[in-house]
């Protein structure tokens, strides 16, 4: 299944001064690679949300600090396409830093594909064929 990796460097605020990572900042690393995998691809969340009406929206997440990261220090996250079913796709996370490969963060975020209704409501519907291709899974999975 497909793997993405994106390096960042953590910013000043997203871990306290013993290293220990904020957890809505390790869901944020994570949300963000998940948009830069789809930037890349040709199909950016902008894009998504504004042409198609569609967006993948948080359904479930499992995340646990395990070891430090400060101030400065780079890190490498990655993405594992784990589980694509009828609307969702699961996510294995990790990030681990960059100068001594120690992990900081791991765990899972489960993504919901829903089309935005008029009165602002979603609406879980089939992740359609290009994306399941943009994941690198077969069509008629």
């Amino acid at each position: 299944m497909l793997v993405f990796y994106r390096e960042i460097t953590v910013e000043w605020g997203e871990s306290d001064p013993f290293g220990l990572v904020y957890f809505p900042r390790m869901l944020a690393w994570f949300n963000d690679a998940e948009h830069e995998l789809f930037s890349q691809a040709g199909y950016s969340v902008k894009k998504m949300v504004e042409k198609d009406r569609t967006a993948f929206v948080m359904g479930r997440v499992s995340f646990e600090f395990v070891g430090p990261a400060a101030y400065g220090d780079e890190i490498i996250t990655r993405l594992e396409l784990d589980e694509i079913t009828n609307s969702t796709i699961t996510w294995k996370c990790t990030a681990n830093r960059k100068k001594d490969a120690i992990q900081v963060t791991k765990g899972t975020a489960t993504r919901v594909y829903a089309e935005i209704q008029e009165d602002g409501t979603l609406k879980a519907i089939r992740i359609p064929d290009h994306i399941r291709e943009i994941l690198g899974v077969k069509p008629n999975q």
